[in-house]
């Protein structure tokens, strides 16, 4: 079995494709995503349609089109969790993580989903305390000693801005958090295990205002170190925490580019028209 460790950490300039990103974006850029002619269907309904983009490591890249467009189910291509969902597959196509092909058969899916951490719509605490959450993972992957583990729930904690909020209640329950520190003990859980990859599916959209706020901020200083990839419904936060930005229609990647062009001066018109509130 492969290790997704062993991707290399310096990954090899790529020839921008047709309906890639311009030139001059792209020539200087090392890929940490590279997604190519991917079809995927659900028991044979087919949901992407040739979808191709590279996502550069350590940026924010956002995922926003109408529900149903497709794109939670690319955010679960990259960590392989429609893996689990009965009949669902990819039907051509490839996906590259560091230049490996994560759904070649030799890959471990344990080690992929441990690279490609996932924050999900809803925060989902495990019923344990503040620290067995943060270090259930370590224990899973086989990290036993207690000073390792102490250093590592610090440390994620820290990195998910809620260390000081938690660190004198570590052994309480996590469900007695607030909504908002829930999520950000879940964006701390999957950054104990030290990923490269958080993808992030609509991580807002249960949260008040000030909640959200501190979670924009938060994928902020996160990218930083991390690759992040995020699907929003909420185009102004889009706009706000993401560099590049990916509009999803029908199951078809319509454009994908920097979001400041995006957001201003986009190539398609179902893009303009979705970014100015004609659907969607």
């Amino acid at each position: 079995m492969v290790s997704l460790l062993e991707m290399p950490q310096t990954l090899p300039q790529q020839v921008p494709r047709q309906n890639d990103r311009p030139v001059e974006e792209t020539e200087s850029a090392e890929i940490m995503i590279d997604v190519r002619d991917l079809d995927f269907a659900y028991a044979g309904n087919k949901v992407l349609h040739n979808v191709s983009l590279d996502i550069p490591p350590k940026a924010v890249t956002a995922f926003i089109g109408p529900s149903g467009c497709g794109k939670t189910t690319l955010l679960r291509c990259i960590n392989r969790m429609n893996d689990l969902i009965e009949g669902a597959r990819i039907t051509r196509g490839t996906i590259h993580l560091g230049g490996i092909d994560i759904n070649a058969p030799q890959v471990d899916v344990v080690d992929l989903r441990r690279r490609v951490g996932m924050v999900f719509q809803k925060s989902n605490p495990f019923p344990k305390s503040i620290y067995e959450n943060i270090s259930y993972g370590l224990r899973i992957a086989g990290v036993n000693k207690r000073s390792r583990i102490d250093e590592a729930v610090e440390k994620s904690l820290r990195g998910a801005a809620l260390w000081d909020e938690v660190k004198d209640r570590l052994d309480e329950g996590a469900l007695g958090l607030s909504g908002g520190q829930q999520q950000r003990l879940c964006i701390a859980r999957a950054l104990a295990v030290e990923p490269d990859v958080v993808l992030m599916d609509e991580p807002c959209s249960a949260l008040d205002p000030i909640a959200t706020a501190k979670i924009e901020e938060l994928i902020h200083e996160l990218k930083r170190q991390y690759t992040i990839v995020i699907v929003t419904h909420n185009m102004q936060q889009a706009g706000r925490v993401s560099d590049h930005t990916g509009f999803f229609y029908l199951g078809k990647l319509i454009e994908f580019g920097p979001t400041t062009k995006i957001f201003t001066n986009p190539s398609e018109r179902r893009t303009e028209d979705y970014i100015t509130g004609r659907f969607g």
